[in-house]
């Protein structure tokens, strides 16, 4: 038996290093790691892959340290048979410890490269959650994916990806990435890009099924579609944006120009709402975040790419802020809006630029007091 301590995370039993992350994107504290504020993470991928409501699915958790992920999916999901792979034979003992713990037979440990394993094997449903960068493994998850099949993938370099580190973002993703109160929707919306890219490689496209920024991560989830023309449709959904700081206005475009100048960017929509409403939080280890998350996502203006927030809005008028909730319902009397998960001060809507900054302006509290 490893040495460790155990846990109770959703309906699941696990072992864990004794001393592991508890918050944050987490250091390597121990030779396997494990961050319990993932958690969250976990739950949603057992409220996904429930609301898929299969009679069967193979799944590969490919870089699964502890097996924490694995197990729970195991466990807490009818109708799954699913490989607990990574590469580092010290998450071996984690792995197989997890999977005796909870008296799995549809679980297995693997101790593969994960290049490897998606050479050798494919798999109905797709799990890459590195410590950084996703980017040198996207294209073997491609290849390890069944025709139609799932892939899920974590990216935690944020700071590339939301603009702090804009030379990192060019290399790995070949995209500008946008500062500011965009930045993190606009990470997001990078990494979807890169993945589409990559999958256009192989005469594939995609459709999003779930995709969300939470806490120092960003993570997606992509049914996969094949053939050239579903390929060509996901292309089509990828352009590049202009921000204008000195009127606040943006807009997109299919083409990079000298005002479009940042991107590329994945323009389509980052959910499923079907899926959404058949996903059921009951029994998650962060039961409550889960339904506050879910609420958000299944309310928000999923076409309307590009947040604004209301600290832009305050900065830029020079006026107090309202209430969120106030500004949304006097969006709503015009046209249509609602927040956006990616923080607690943002929203997205239809209407123009110059709409939105009078609607601030005509119901911030400084209204009447100049």
């Amino acid at each position: 038996m490893p040495s460790g301590i155990e846990i109770a995370e959703g309906g699941t039993r696990l072992l864990v290093p004794e001393v592991h992350s508890i918050h944050g994107p987490g250091t390597r504290t121990a030779d396997v790691f494990f961050n319990e504020q993932m958690a969250f993470g976990r739950d949603v991928t057992v409220m996904f892959l429930r609301a898929l409501e299969k009679n069967s699915i193979s799944v590969a958790d490919a870089m699964s340290a502890t097996g924490a992920r694995a197990v729970r999916v195991a466990n807490e999901v009818k109708n799954t048979s699913v490989t607990a792979n990574d590469a580092d034979p010290k998450a071996m003992p984690f792995i197989e410890h997890n999977i005796a713990l909870n008296s799995l037979s549809n679980c297995i440990p693997s101790n593969k490269d994960l290049h490897i394993l998606f050479a050798e094997s494919s798999f109905d449903y797709v799990d890459i959650d590195p410590f950084g960068s996703p980017a040198p493994f996207i294209q073997s998850a491609i290849r390890g994916c069944r025709k139609k099949g799932i892939i899920a993938i974590t990216a935690t370099d944020t700071a590339p990806l939301a603009g702090a580190q804009a030379g990192k973002c060019r290399r790995r993703y070949q995209s500008e990435p946008i500062r500011g109160y965009m930045c993190h929707e606009g990470g997001l919306r990078i990494l979807m890009c890169s993945i589409a890219k990559e999958l256009a490689k192989f005469d594939r496209g995609m459709r999003p099924l779930l995709s969300f920024y939470a806490d120092h991560y960003f993570r997606t989830y992509v049914q996969v579609e094949e053939g050239a023309a579903a390929t060509d449709r996901s292309l089509e959904q990828i352009g590049f944006m202009r921000y204008d700081a000195k009127t606040l206005e943006r807009s997109v475009s299919a083409c990079r120009d000298k005002d479009h100048d940042k991107g590329p960017f994945w323009l389509g929509p980052l959910y499923d709402k079907g899926l959404l409403a058949r996903m059921n939080a009951a029994g998650m280890e962060d039961e409550r975040r889960c339904v506050k998350m879910l609420g958000l996502w299944r309310n928000e203006l999923d076409e309307e790419p590009f947040l604004y927030d209301v600290s832009e809005l305050s900065s830029f008028a020079k006026m107090s802020p309202p209430k969120i909730e106030d500004l949304i319902e006097a969006l709503n009397e015009v046209g249509k809006a609602a927040p956006s998960h990616m923080s607690p001060t943002s929203f997205k809507t239809d209407l123009k630029t110059k709409e939105v900054i009078s609607i601030y302006k005509g119901i911030s509290p400084d209204n009447g007091k100049r």
